[in-house]
């Protein structure tokens, strides 16, 4: 739609495909997580975007007089940029994008770390309403693993903080990052995660290697086993039973997944596990592998 500078590759989660997508940082700050090749490439090293240039590619949006109802804060770590900066480009979408009524953007547990519920409240207030949070996985061993830099603790801070501050939080767990070796305990201590914070959305995603896991591998000591189908789905039925959520909208339509799943937990729970029952007895339509993507 709109004829933009981008430096690509370029991501989004599947929900924003209807918003202007708004590149004020290129690439990912931390950029470590072993099972993550999306911002590897030469030209996606960290930097944020001049303030200049952002106010520039929101008049030329204003200027083609279509309504802009979302705007997506990319790429992977928008929301590393300290509150002023934030701030800052959410008074300019404002100012050019009036009609803009949600702004979000990916978000690392450690974004918010250094950030106050006033200056996360402040930042709700001027319209930044949601944010994805990559958690992964609740599991501390999993983590250390895949080298995230986080723990359970640290999510879980993170996820109480942005709800305190009026954020909605969308979070995404692997499916399959803890490989066989460690499939139960990250199912479990992924619904504790849930379970402790309650976020407002949550979706699975089945982990893929595109160029390879040598470096998940690696980060696992060598002990680790990729998680065939019918392990997938056993390791989504663990993490399904075990949650206890109030109003939870849950997905894993994500192109990644074998078995697409959707419902509101946990009024939905039951179905939802009718489902995998029925996926396990193959009652069901999985994706077939030329179906699946990132």
């Amino acid at each position: 739609m709109f004829n933009l500078p981008y430096i690509q590759p370029l991501f989004r989660p599947p929900s924003e495909w209807q918003s202007l997508i708004l590149q004020v940082t290129n690439g990912c700050s931390y950029n470590q997580c072993t099972f993550c090749d999306m911002y590897t490439a030469p030209q996606k090293q960290f930097r944020a975007k001049k303030r200049e240039d952002i106010a520039e590619e929101l008049k030329a949006v204003a200027a083609t007089g279509v309504s802009v109802q979302k705007v997506f804060l990319a790429d992977g770590d928008a929301m590393t940029l300290p509150t002023r900066r934030l701030v800052e480009i959410c008074e300019l979408i404002r100012q050019y994008l009036p009609s803009v009524r949600r702004i979000s953007s990916y978000c690392l547990p450690r974004n918010v770390k250094n950030k106050s519920v006033a200056e996360l409240r402040t930042l709700a207030e001027l319209g930044l309403t949601l944010v994805y949070v990559g958690c992964e996985s609740g599991d501390d061993e999993v983590l250390a693993g895949i080298n995230k830099g986080e723990t359970f603790e640290s999510s879980q801070a993170a996820l109480l903080k942005l709800g305190e501050a009026g954020i909605k939080r969308s979070v995404m767990i692997l499916n399959g990052m803890g490989g066989v070796e460690r499939s139960h305990q990250h199912a479990m201590h992924s619904a504790r995660l849930m379970n402790a914070t309650q976020p407002e959305f949550l979706s699975t995603l089945v982990v893929s290697f595109p160029l390879g896991m040598a470096r998940v591998v690696a980060g696992f000591g060598g002990r680790f086993t990729p998680l065939e189908v019918p392990h997938l789905i056993d390791e989504q039925g663990w993490l399904i039973g075990e949650l206890v959520l109030e109003r939870t909208v849950f997905r894993s339509d994500h192109a990644s997944n074998y078995l697409v799943l959707k419902g509101t937990l946990g009024k939905d729970k039951a179905a939802l596990l009718s489902q995998i029952d029925k996926a396990r007895a193959g009652l069901v339509p999985l994706r077939a592998e030329w179906q699946r993507g990132l």
